[in-house]
């Protein structure tokens, strides 16, 4: 029906074989009108169904939609015109086949339904349309074929008709021209007033197809690093407040489905227990149990859940990836025609300009839809880590007690890192689980096409490698186990030696432990190399399975078929479906194994998630109304969890309004139970608990926020400056405020590590009082402030004339003074309350209250005689006080180390200030080093000399044979496919097979011997780079740790080293592999078409400039990044934290919102990341698809004197260079960032080191000191270069064997002394002179080893006792044993399992502070120098240890010179002499007696420790 009924006849002849092409006037009218038609008609349905779902509001009438509209209406006008026109030749008795009726109508419909379309997504707030775009392009090629025709046939016009073609052609290009244009944005968008908001939704669909949109962050990153102002505002629908919820509605409704009937089946049965007896109870028990099983079976799907949620958007990834992996094989399938081409002389040339437009459109096609696949995948995922976060973060606010004990704080964090991050990666990939399989049968289908069966052998080959590649992967997943576990006992142990290096300074004992880090360096290096040879192996079967299989094929294929004739055509189109196999083949692996991790992390995130939550509704809460009682239990028993015992038992209380309560009891008898009972933490079994009013809670142990402190006592309440410092002045912070640097905005560490004990309860305090509520819960607040701030804290707050003195307050104390002004008192023993009453009536029952009073006043007594301290116990008391002590030693790194000091003058002291300025400083020097490319070099050398310049060598060495191998084995084979054909068959096929063959077997063993060397020459650099570390560190002065947060030292050992270790060796072969391949693609292409030297340069420029683009903007923003990421995880962990005391103030919407507003921050940095990839791999596989442009092209030009072997080489290869100039950007941004380690590893080689270990020719005698005698002459000491003297001009001579105390207030230099003498800080003015030495002139060790100190805080390593005595194994088991017997250590030792090789934990802490003090006195007795230094701990030690310590000293180093800096004076008043400073001079020195009679400072002291 075709030709006759619609128009005249076609010829074959006209098209196709001819110098001068053109189609048929028929198909002219027919086809190429209706083709735009059709798409417009095809996509209608489903472009309204979207556009009705996507409203963006409405946009105003521009002049651009308005010239659009106008020219539809003109193009129907002309269409309908040429119809009208038929209509009147048929008036005239010209009859014309039908086809000139039918076009113009549909075409006329067509161009009415796109004027509609324009104004349709105009009503729908789309400001720049594909749909459109696509249409006008279409309806422009194909009136381009019908234009050019009519130009060729311009001598037999059909005037008016050419008329409205020309104008219809005119007007279909300025259409296509206005649709490229935006218009402007919805009326009422959000997009308004947003300060900064992503160009993305504003940008044209060709920007953003081609990534285009993100240039100017691009420009912006090139001129000056980014900053956080920089980022744009995330899209709405990637906002935690769009994403979250959808999420959270989804798993609720699928959790309620799963669970809803196994729940009743559950619990009916066991309703009635109560009144039933035994018999029926037993036949109940069985019931439930039988119903039990099946309520196991149906767990809620998580995945369905998030199915549910991302998956509309995510499944039009699938169908870009569809479209994307049939293109991929347009590649090969344009090269067969190509060859075939150029192996036909006689074609016309057209053709082979057509297949080449043809193959570089494909290309470009191909890349524009990956990108877009990728950008969604990426997109999806990135909105999956969003939700997840918030998801998890949600449910932490709300799970009861018993489910955070299956879950700890670190797991719950995982939850947010690790497994949200896997869920990204599984994004990306989740794909190519049905599109990898979809590639390999594709590719076998074509190559079957090609080859024939042949093709089975290649498959074989390949089929084969993967259980080789699963092997290895076990392998090395097996070996990173190992290797992780050696590197965390590495780090522990590095962490350890770190917090107590003044403790391995004083004893001299850096090269022990040096020993033992490398120890177990050894171990993992060991594994290491293992791994080494494993990625080799991996490398080889990765690189040469290609060129196997190929061999393989090839093989088959010319000894068996029977006229196997290997030509051109067939040989390269099946090299290019080989390499496209490759790809899915490996990815396979990978993708399983994400998948294995993605479930696993499914089923934690699902387990968490579906942990049971408090039940809100346990406590009745009510508004106040003025009833009789504010809180009134009855019955009321409540545990910690479902099958816990209960801790609280029938408890009965009613308590009225206004009331101050006190609740007292031994430790551990409910007290706190009770709050956290009020506050709904706990469990109820049964009773009925009334609430009324609103509640405020201040903990016992104090939580705090990071943030100012004003902002910790406001607790995102409103500001109300005059009640602020009402609050502030009662809770007795005003004077800390002086202290504290800025005042009430001073920042506060993690966990308030800048504040006392003290000061962070008083701080939680003022938040409850701020919050100004019905009902106080206090949890012992008084505890942990000094005696007299206790008393200032209960009159002004708490107590009867208190700023509460109208609320009702219920507060836990052991403080016995405060008990007389409260209204009841409260007495409990082991959960259930024993008395209740006022303190006189407790008092004439004589019960339980009376016995606590005894125990306690009389504690109180006691303690004023010793040391007046605001705690109850002794116990108790040395809790706080080591804590405070602990707290000093946190201080330092943590705050520093903490993304949050905004500015370094936030932390306290002026040691702080210090490095926090010079943490700074250092954060900064490290960002401008990693910016300049001259530093670069230097760091590659650095490495380089590190593996071994040798073995660098030999690698390049061994990676150019590789690539010449394999590039001379191609050309053979190009070769090859040009032998002439005899007979049906090529001479010689053995010799070219065999040359073949060998040419890749010398290329698979180069492959192997460069990843050999690679590798080990990683493990090389890796050793020594460590071992350099290492001994930099320890020989560091004891300055450089002060001021160096430890986070950032373990931090090189840790992180840094890794990369080193693990990273590097593998990113070089591949960055090397792909330079490589690069080049050698482009010397293909040189020798196949030497004209391609002119395209080469320009287009390699091109490359380089956009890499450089590229890879600054992208640094700084992997680094914003990773900025913004720690404060999601921080805000977690303190909300983890303090989770009790959010729910108590019911402030979780406000935490919600933080952690909401952290993760867009976090995101905000990451989603330009991401686009920025898009954007350099768009335009870098332009680059590349314009060398695969010009090698055809060059190919069709000089086609009379190519060879189709040579063509097919050079196509084949550059439709390869795509994929490797992807890699090699990749490689190359990756290496930058990676080489960083070493840079930053190094930088600790060229810092100031303290003073040599050893002086051979200074050394003294072995046996000296033999007397003891230790001299001061005009002895100055500073800390550090701008401080002031700690010591100035001290001059004293001690004698052998005396024993003399110093002592004087806190800061007078006493420890100054001690770190003179040991070289702690080198003398800033006179000398010490110890037996006729000068200690200034003898190596370090030489001196300490023969000076012993007691040190203050006793450290111990974790490692075994014995090694905590003695790590240089110098001494025999009975001295060990001697020395721990007068340390009275004895019985305690014997008594171990392990005795001496008893395990001690991380910082001793398996031993009691007492013992471990008792350790350090073993040290000293087995060391037995000449003198001691007692620099005494009393503060950890209870009286006896003291006692015992004391004698063992007089005893045992009677002889010896002993040096007690006292803190105790009772200690040394039978001391020979007593030197007392005073500012860092001495001011008395003279036998304790002597000096008492002065009645100087001495004496005043001594006074008040009430010892005169």
């Amino acid at each position: 029906w075709y030709p006759s009924s619609l128009c005249d006849h076609s010829d074959a002849n006209l098209t196709w074989h001819t110098e001068n092409p053109d189609f048929t006037k028929c198909f002219q009218n027919t086809v190429l009108v209706w083709i735009p038609c059709i798409y417009l008609w095809f996509c209608l349905p489903f472009y309204a169904l979207y556009l009705q779902h996507n409203d963006k509001g409405y946009i105003r009438m521009s002049h651009l939609s308005k010239a659009k509209t106008a020219i539809g209406l003109l193009l129907w006008l002309v269409c309908w015109a040429d119809l009208f026109y038929s209509f009147w030749e048929r008036s005239q008795s010209i009859y014309r086949a039908p086809v000139f009726l039918v076009s113009p109508t549909i075409l006329g419909i067509t161009m009415l339904l796109a004027t509609f379309l324009i104004q349709f997504e105009r009503m729908k707030g789309v400001q720049s349309s594909g749909v459109m775009l696509n249409f006008w392009i279409i309806a422009l090629l194909c009136a381009i074929i019908i234009f050019r025709s009519k130009v060729l046939h311009a001598l037999n016009p059909d005037a008016f008709r050419d008329a409205t073609f020309y104008i219809y052609f005119a007007l279909v290009l300025v259409q296509l021209i206005l649709s490229i244009f935006p218009d402007r944005p919805p009326l009422f968008s959000e997009r308004v007033n947003d300060p900064n908001p992503c160009p993305e939704e504003s940008a044209s669909f060709l920007s953003k197809i081609t990534f285009w949109w993100i240039s100017g962050m691009m420009v912006q990153g090139f001129k000056r690093p980014l900053e956080t102002k920089d980022l744009w505002s995330l899209n709405k629908e990637d906002t935690s407040v769009e994403v979250v919820p959808v999420l959270a509605k989804n798993w609720e409704k699928e959790y309620l489905k799963t669970k809803r009937e196994p729940l009743k089946m559950l619990y009916s049965p066991s309703k009635p227990k109560k009144e039933t007896n035994p018999d029926e109870d037993t036949q109940e028990e069985a019931e439930a149990l039988i119903l039990k099983p099946q309520a196991k079976h149906v767990e809620p799907s998580l995945f369905k859940v998030l199915y549910k949620t991302l998956g509309p958007y995510f499944f039009m990834s699938s169908f870009y990836k569809i479209v994307h992996d049939i293109l991929m094989f347009s590649g090969p399938e344009i090269l067969k025609l190509l060859i075939k081409f150029v192996g036909n002389k006689d074609a016309p040339n057209w053709q082979g300009y057509c297949y080449t437009v043809l193959l570089f459109l494909c290309a470009c096609l191909q890349t524009l839809i990956l990108h877009q696949y990728f950008h969604i995948c990426f997109v999806t995922g990135m909105r999956l880590k969003t939700a997840v976060v918030g998801l998890v973060y949600r449910k932490s606010l709300v799970i009861s007690n018993a489910a955070r004990r299956t879950s700890t704080i670190g797991e719950i964090v995982n939850l947010m890192s690790v497994d949200a991050q896997r869920f990204m990666d599984l994004a990306t990939y989740i794909n190519m689980i049905w599109s990898a399989p979809l590639q390999v049968i594709l590719a076998l289908y074509f190559l079957w096409q090609t080859l024939g069966p042949s093709v089975l052998a290649g498959v074989a080959v390949m089929i084969l490698l993967v259980p080789v590649n699963a092997v290895i992967a076990v392998k090395t997943k097996k070996y990173q186990v190992v290797q992780m576990k050696c590197k965390d006992n590495r780090i522990k142990l590095m962490n350890e030696i770190l917090n107590g290096i003044k403790v391995l300074k004083l004893y001299a004992w850096e090269l022990a432990f040096k020993e033992k880090v490398l120890g177990i360096r050894q171990e993992e290096l060991k594994v290491l190399k293992k791994s080494a040879y494993l990625s080799a192996v991996g490398t080889f079967t990765w690189v040469c399975a290609p060129f196997l299989v190929a061999l393989s094929t090839f093989a088959v294929y010319v000894l068996i078929e029977k006229n196997g004739v290997l030509d051109a055509e067939k040989a390269f189109v099946s090299l290019a479906l080989f390499n496209i196999l490759r790809f899915p083949l490996n990815m396979l692996p990978m993708v399983i194994s994400s998948m294995v991790q993605a479930s696993v992390s499914l089923k934690r995130l699902r387990a968490f998630l579906s942990h049971e939550e408090l039940e809100p509704d346990s406590i009745i809460r009510e508004p106040m109304k003025n009833g009789e009682g504010i809180i009134d239990m009855r019955n009321a028993t409540f545990s910690w969890s479902r099958s816990d015992p209960p801790s609280l038992k029938e408890i009965n209380l009613t308590i009225p309004e206004g009331s101050l309560i006190a609740v007292v009891g031994q430790v551990g008898c409910g007290k706190s139970s009770l709050l956290s009972a009020l506050l709904g933490e706990m469990e109820k079994k049964e009773g009925h608990v009334v609430m009324k009013g609103s509640v405020a809670y201040v903990p016992q142990q104090a939580w705090i926020q990071n943030a100012s402190l004003k902002d910790n006592v406001i607790f995102g309440g409103e500001i109300k400056e005059p009640f602020y410092n009402k609050v502030l002045d009662a809770c007795a912070l005003l004077p800390d405020l002086e202290i504290l640097p800025s005042g009430d905005r001073t920042e506060i560490g993690e966990k308030g590590v800048n504040l006392s004990g003290g000061q962070k309860q008083r701080v939680s305090l003022a938040r409850a009082v701020y919050c100004n509520t019905d009902v106080y819960l206090l949890d012992d607040p008084l505890s942990a402030v000094d005696a007299h701030v206790g008393k200032h804290i209960f009159d002004y707050v708490i107590g009867p004339k208190g700023l509460l003195k109208d609320k009702t307050r219920i507060l836990v104390t052991h403080g016995v003074s405060y008990l007389p002004q409260m209204d009841t008192i409260i007495v409990m023993i082991d959960g259930k309350i024993t008395e209740a009453g006022s303190y006189q009536e407790l008092l004439k029952q004589d019960g339980a209250f009376a016995e606590f009073l005894r125990t306690y006043a009389n504690a109180d007594q006691n303690k004023d005689q010793e040391v007046p301290s605001p705690t109850e116990d002794k116990r108790l008391e040395n809790g706080i006080l080591m804590n405070e002590k602990n707290e000093k030693l946190l201080q330092r790194p943590l705050s520093v180390s903490s993304d949050s000091t905004k500015n370094a003058h936030h932390n306290s002291t002026t040691n702080l200030e210090k490095s926090g300025g010079e943490k700074k400083d250092w954060k900064l020097t490290e960002a401008d080093k990693a910016k300049t490319g001259s530093v670069k070099l230097a760091v590659f050398w650095e490495y380089m000399k590190a593996t071994g310049l040798v073995l660098s060598f030999i690698s390049v060495i061994l990676f150019l044979c590789n690539h010449v191998s394999s590039l001379a084995s191609n050309y053979w084979l190009s070769l090859w496919t040009d032998d002439k054909v005899i007979n049906g068959t090529q001479q010689n096929t053995n010799m070219r097979l065999s040359v073949y063959g060998a040419l890749g077997i010398s290329q698979g063993i180069a492959v192997f011997g460069y990843s050999t060397s690679v590798s080990l020459g990683g493990v090389f650099a890796s050793r020594y780079l460590h071992l350099d570390l290492l001994h930099n560190v320890l020989r560091f002065p004891m300055s450089f740790f002060e001021r160096t947060p430890s986070g950032n030292l373990v931090n090189r050992f840790s992180k840094e080293m890794d990369t080193i270790d693990s990273m590097i060796p593998q990113i070089i072969k591949m960055f090397m592999g792909s330079l490589f391949n690069v080049i050698g693609a482009c010397i293909v292409i040189l020798i196949a078409t030497p004209i391609a030297a002119v395209i080469i340069p320009p287009l390699g420029l091109i490359y380089f400039f956009v890499q450089r683009f590229y890879v600054a903007t992208s640094r700084q923003l992997k680094r914003l990044e990773s900025v913004s990421r720690s404060p999601v995880y921080s805000h977690f962990n303190e909300t983890l934290l303090g989770v009790s005391v959010i729910r108590a103030f019911g402030e979780q919407k406000q935490f919600i919102n933080i952690s909401d507003y952290r993760v867009d921050e976090n995101q905000r940095a990451y989603y330009p990341s991401i686009v920025s990839n898009r954007w350099l791999a768009i335009r870098l596989e332009f680059v590349g698809n314009c060398i695969v442009l010009f090698a055809s092209l060059f190919a069709v030009i000089s086609r009379y004197t190519l060879s189709p072997g040579l063509v097919g080489l050079s196509v084949s290869y550059a439709l390869q260079v795509t994929t490797y100039l992807n890699w090699l950007v990749r490689m190359s941004s990756e290496l930058e960032t990676n080489i960083v380690a070493v840079e930053r590893v190094k930088e600790y080689s060229d810092l100031k080191q303290e003073a040599p270990w050893t002086i051979q020719q200074a050394a003294p005698e072995s046996n000296w000191p033999h007397e003891g005698k230790i001299e001061f002459r005009n002895f100055c000491l500073r800390y550090r270069e701008d401080l002031d003297l700690a010591l100035k001009n001290i001059s004293a001579t001690i004698h052998g064997g005396e024993k003399v105390g110093i002592v004087g207030r806190t800061g007078a230099g006493k420890s100054s002394l001690t770190l003179g003498l040991f070289r702690i800080n080198e003398s800033a003015g006179g000398e010490i002179v110890i037996d006729g030495y000068n200690i200034a002139d003898i190596g370090l060790h030489d001196l300490r080893f023969k000076v012993t100190i007691i040190p203050q805080d006793p450290v111990l390593f974790s490692g075994s006792l014995r090694m905590n005595l003695d790590p240089f194994e110098k001494y025999s088991d009975d001295e060990i044993w001697s020395a721990l017997e007068l340390a009275h250590l004895k019985n305690f030792v014997s008594g171990l399992p392990d005795k001496l090789n008893h395990e001690c934990a991380e910082g001793g802490d398996n031993l009691s502070i007492g013992q471990r003090q008792l350790v350090c006195l073993a040290r000293a007795l087995l060391r037995k120098t000449k003198i001691l230094v007692l620099d005494e701990a009393t503060a950890a030690v209870d009286l006896e240890t003291d006692g015992l310590i004391q004698s063992t000293i007089r005893k045992e180093f009677e002889d010896c010179t002993v040096i007690t800096i006292a803190h105790r004076l009772n200690t040394i008043m039978d001391y020979t002499r007593v030197i007392v400073l005073d500012k860092g001079q001495i001011v008395e020195f003279d036998s304790p007696n002597n000096l008492l009679q002065k009645k100087g400072i001495f004496y005043y002291m001594a006074k008040d420790s009430g010892l005169v």
